[in-house]
Formats: structure tokens, sequence, C-alpha cells
């Protein structure tokens, strides 16, 4: 819960302050997964009616995201993710669980110039991605480490950007005896509109396809971001109303809520 009370404290600090130095043109690189940008995102996600009993679960994501210049042509960029969760009443008979989830670790090779085509700037990226058992609860995460390929291919035009970006994760190694077999398919399609004064409105989804189970599941989520400058530091706050569209036995179902507090830091 520690994360959750950072991010509401962040947001009313930063509109207190007011958006004198909001910027257009980064707001559109956030919404770009390879962008030539280091952000520190701090992502909470509610979900409600977890599991066979209803329960409810929050995800904060740390996810930072940092680009490594190979040379003039080529840029490698690092995206880690790391869940912290809390859940209750979401595992039949066994309360509460608090701690850590399993590590989401990509790299995308990308071009460092966009290609200009008639339905604006290509953008895309390719490379691997990992899925690191660093759960600290045998009920919050996969227990496998794994490994696959992950690509994005979006474009920009004027204020909008669109695109996917997708992931493919097989088990290798299970770290406990009761792990469930890892072989899922991750499509996130998104389509954002940023606006002179660097409001962005988006929609997207985040559907995983579990091939051992033949399960799709995964919300819809709709958000609304501002940039704002918090003294030097450039910061977007982002709200954003999730219905989850796919379910299982095991998810979240209906309505869920998110709030996300990036830190900017330009690289140019």
């Amino acid at each position: 819960m520690y994360f959750k009370h950072l991010i509401l404290a962040g947001a009313v600090f930063a509109l207190a302050t007011g958006p004198s130095m909001a910027d257009e043109d980064v707001a559109k690189q956030l919404n770009n997964p390879v962008a030539n940008l280091i952000s520190f995102p701090i992502q909470s996600s509610f979900d409600f009616r977890v599991g066979p009993n209803d329960g409810w679960r929050a995800t904060t994501n740390i996810q930072p995201v940092v680009p490594f210049s190979l040379n003039a042509d080529w840029n490698l960029i690092s995206r880690t993710i790391v869940p912290v969760v809390y859940q209750n009443g979401v595992i039949p008979g066994q309360g509460a669980q608090f701690g850590l989830s399993d590590t989401a670790q990509s790299l995308f090779l990308s071009p460092a110039a966009p290609m200009p085509t008639s339905l604006g700037n290509l953008i895309v990226g390719a490379g691997p991605i990992a899925a690191i058992p660093t759960s600290t609860d045998e009920y919050l995460g996969a227990g496998t480490l794994g490994f696959g390929p992950t690509g994005v291919v979006l474009f920009q035009k004027g204020p909008w950007t669109y695109g996917g970006l997708a992931n493919h994760l097989w088990g290798a190694v299970e770290t406990r005896s009761n792990a469930p077999d890892l072989n899922a398919t991750f499509l996130q399609p998104f389509v954002a509109y940023t606006t002179s004064d660097a409001w962005t409105f988006s929609i997207n989804s985040e559907l995983t396809y579990n091939w051992a189970e033949s399960e799709l599941s995964g919300p819809v989520n709709v958000g609304v971001s501002k940039l704002l400058s918090v003294g030097d530091q450039l910061v977007q706050l982002q709200g954003r109303a999730r219905y989850w569209a796919a379910e299982t036995d095991s998810s979240p179902e209906g309505l869920g809520f998110g709030l996300t507090a990036t830190f900017v830091f330009p690289t140019k």
C-alpha cells in the first residue's frame, strides 16, 4: 500500500504546483514503448471480484525504461517490470498475501530514426523477454523461469500514436514443484491522442492467452494523462478505468481502476 500512497501524494503535489513546463513532444514520446527517453513509471492497478471467492487485488508495477545508444543507427531499450502485489480473498482459505510477483525483463533493438510512411512515422523494436521468478509467495507468481520473443510496431502521425506490443513466454525452469506450465502470449494494441498542452487520451487492451489452459484473459484500459513540471522534474500523471473484457475462473471480473506517476528524464 506504500506505493499507492506515494502516487496519490505525488498527484496532489504536482497538481498544486501547476503545468508550467509541460512538453507536448515528451508526452508523445511517452506513448512510444521504445522511445529514446529515460522514464520511471510507478503504475498501480486495482481489480475486484478476483477468483472463486470474489477477492480483490492491488498491483503496483515499478517499471524503469532505459535506452542505450549503440551507434548512430540503433538503440537498445531496456524495459523492466517489477510487480508489488497485495491481494485478499483471492485464494480460498488463504487470506491475504503481500509481496513481489515475478519480474519481466525485455530488451528491444530499435532503429534510432523512425521510417516515414503514409500512415505516419513507423517505429519498430524487437528482442528477447524473460520472466524471472522473483515472487515472494507461491500465490503471487508462477514460479517459473521463462524466455521468449517480444516486439512492438507503432505509427506516430500528428497527435496520434497507434500500434501494438506483443510477446510470448515459454517456461524453461520451474523453481517449485507445483508451478503451472508457462506458455503464454501477451497482446497490447493501443491508440493515444496527445494535445498541444500535453494531455493524452488513450485506450489499450492487455490480453494474455494461456495456451496450456486454452484461456484468454485481460482488461481494456481507458486513460487520461497530463504531463506536468514539479520544479525541474517532468512527471506524467494518469488515471484510468479498466474493464475485464476477457475473464477466466481465476481472473478479475468487471470494472477496476488505475493510477500512474511517470517520472521523465529526457536524454536530449
